[in-house]
């Protein structure tokens, strides 16, 4: 009441025509704290945070339940996406079901909210769906991972690239498109070869094909890198249209 009454007064009468009698205020005390011009801008400061704290808890807490509720986290729901997305790009004749969602939300509710305090589970082994069992989400990552190998396309580097995270001799537009991640950015030198395996407009990811003239040890190197840096294989952009029929429309 008193930011409102405050308010309203300061918005009407001008903020600096408010004059507050502490002395008439003591004399007949009325439920309004009388505010000056600075504790008024004080206090509306701290109930704005105040707003915007309460309304990020709360939408963390609706996301929240909404994981336990469906007993996926947000990386799982990305694989079971990325699962619908194979099946159906090779048109298989196969369901993929999360084994860890129990098929009722009430069950996935009790098995972090139960009784005694303590979730089900081991924190190794998790109670799973029937016809699943603990390795249908690892079956399934693997067969992702090999699809994503079939699917890369390889790159030749045509320029030069320092491993910047904005680099501004790549052009504006690449400058500005940097990914917000905090996967490296790899450097390439010209007549490299790339296997991309996802991308953005302007960006692409992969891994550097290696030769044997590499350190010992040094496995993959992979990254972030300018597509404007490299240029599709002739080879590879042939074989890119698969034949007619191979694919269901998305």
């Amino acid at each position: 009441m008193t930011m409102y009454t405050q308010l309203y007064n300061r918005l009407s009468f001008g903020w600096n025509t408010v004059k507050i009698d502490m002395s008439a205020a003591r004399r007949d005390p009325l439920p309004i704290v009388p505010f000056g011009l600075a504790a008024f801008a004080t206090t509306l400061f701290a109930l704005g945070l105040a707003l915007g704290t309460t309304i990020a808890v709360g939408m963390l807490f609706f996301i929240q339940m909404k994981i336990i509720l469906r007993n996926k986290t947000s990386i799982e729901s990305w694989i079971e996406e990325k699962a619908k997305d194979r099946i159906q790009y090779y048109q298989l004749d196969e369901v993929f079901v999360f084994p860890y969602d129990m098929g009722s939300r009430w069950r996935n509710f009790k098995q972090v909210f139960t009784w005694s305090g303590v979730p089900e589970g081991d924190g190794l082994e998790w109670p799973v769906r029937e016809g699943c069992h603990p390795y249908s989400l690892t079956i399934e990552q693997l067969k992702q991972k090999a699809d994503k190998r079939v699917r890369s396309v390889r790159y030749k580097v045509i320029e030069d690239y320092s491993g910047a995270c904005c680099p501004l001799n790549k052009g504006i537009k690449t400058f500005f498109t940097s990914p917000c991640t905090e996967e490296p950015r790899i450097r390439l030198q010209k007549g490299e070869f790339i296997l991309a395996t996802r991308g953005l407009r302007y960006w692409l990811y992969g891994d550097k094909i290696l030769d044997d003239s590499f350190i010992e040890g040094v496995s993959r190197i992979r990254g972030w890198f300018p597509r404007k840096c490299v240029e599709k294989c002739p080879c590879d952009a042939e074989t890119d249209q698969a034949p007619e029929g191979e694919k269901k429309n998305r």
